[in-house]
C-alpha cells in the first residue's frame, strides 16, 4: 500500500508544481490588469521587466515599456486607466529544466472593443514573475475578416 500512495505522490506531484507555477504567472497578469483599470502606473509597471514591450492593437504599435510608461503615465495621473477582464485564459511554463519561462493567450472583455485577446510572455526573475511582453489583439470573426481588411486599407490607402 505504500509504495502506491507513493506511486501517486510522484505521477501528481509535478501537477501540484505545474498549477502552483501557472497560479503565481496568472497573478501577475491578474495584477496588472487590476492596476490598469485602477490607474494605478505605480503597480502596473511593476509588473513588467524593465526590457519588456507592448504590442498594442495599431500595427504602430510596439513598444519598449518605457515609452509605453512616457504614453501611459498621463492618463493614470489623471486617474484613466482600462479595463479588460479576463474570462478565459491558458498558461504553460516552458518544459525546461530551470521552470523560468511561461507563456499565455487570454480571452478579454472591453467595455469598448468587446472581446479582445491578450498573449504574452513571462520571465521568472530574482522579484517573482515578470512580464517579458504583452500582445493586445482585436478578435476579428473569420466572417468578418475581409470586411475589415478592406477598412484597413482604405485607411492606409488616406492621406494623413
Amino acid at each position: 500500500m505504500s509504495a502506491l500512495i507513493a506511486t501517486l505522490i510522484l505521477v501528481t506531484a509535478p501537477q501540484t508544481a505545474d498549477a502552483a507555477e501557472q497560479a503565481a504567472v496568472a497573478a501577475v497578469i491578474d495584477r496588472m490588469h487590476a492596476a490598469a483599470s485602477r490607474a494605478d502606473g505605480a503597480d502596473y509597471f511593476a509588473q513588467f521587466t524593465p526590457e519588456a514591450r507592448f504590442i498594442g492593437t495599431d500595427a504602430g504599435e510596439r513598444w519598449s515599456l518605457e515609452a509605453f510608461r512616457a504614453y501611459a503615465e498621463p492618463f493614470f495621473a489623471r486617474g484613466q486607466g482600462w479595463t479588460y477582464v479576463p474570462h478565459e485564459r491558458v498558461v504553460t511554463i516552458a518544459p525546461i529544466a530551470c521552470r523560468c519561462v511561461a507563456w499565455f493567450d487570454e480571452r478579454l472583455e472591453n467595455a469598448s472593443y468587446g472581446e479582445t485577446r491578450g498573449s504574452g510572455v513571462l520571465r521568472l526573475t530574482d522579484d517573482g514573475w515578470k512580464i517579458e511582453q504583452y500582445v493586445l489583439s482585436f478578435a476579428v470573426p473569420n466572417n468578418a475578416a475581409r470586411d475589415v481588411v478592406a477598412v484597413i486599407g482604405r485607411q492606409a490607402d488616406s492621406p494623413d
